[in-house]
């Protein structure tokens, strides 16, 4: 699912957010790493500790990806947040990392890429088994 904007935000909107799995130790450790390296201008915060008016909608798709959120608004998800969660560094060099996967024909590899690293989370350093998405049908 694309989510591109037709317009920019209402006035006075609050940022968006990027919303990841505060349970996951490997989204964790890269949400961890990139603030480090990149510190993004814009927040991410664990999905559980956002308000629920804000993610029930969404929860499914939370338990696959990130979401850049505006309020109970999808931004972004998956690659497409990600690129621009670090799009929002003050670091020209992050800021260009982060336009690249969005770029035409880099965005497709980019979100196939992330879909193998959601779906192998469980297995890569700092995951654990809760990492593991969840079985589709399973609840």
């Amino acid at each position: 699912m694309d989510e591109r904007r037709t317009s920019g935000p209402e006035p006075g909107s609050p940022p968006p957010v990027l919303a990841y799995d505060g349970d996951c130790g490997f989204c964790q450790s890269c949400v961890d790493r990139i603030r480090s390296l990149a510190a993004p201008a814009l927040e991410a915060v664990p999905w559980q500790f956002l308000p629920e008016e804000s993610t029930a909608a969404h929860r499914a798709r939370l338990d696959r990806e990130v979401l850049l959120l505006r309020g109970s608004t999808v931004v972004a998800g998956g690659a497409d947040a990600v690129a621009r969660w670090l799009g929002s560094s003050p670091s020209a060099g992050y800021r260009v990392a982060g336009a690249v996967p969005r770029l035409p024909g880099v965005r497709a590899c980019a979100r196939v890429v992330y879909r193998a690293v959601a779906r192998n989370r469980h297995r890569l350093p700092g995951g654990t088994p809760a990492c593991a998405l969840p079985r589709v049908g399973a609840r």
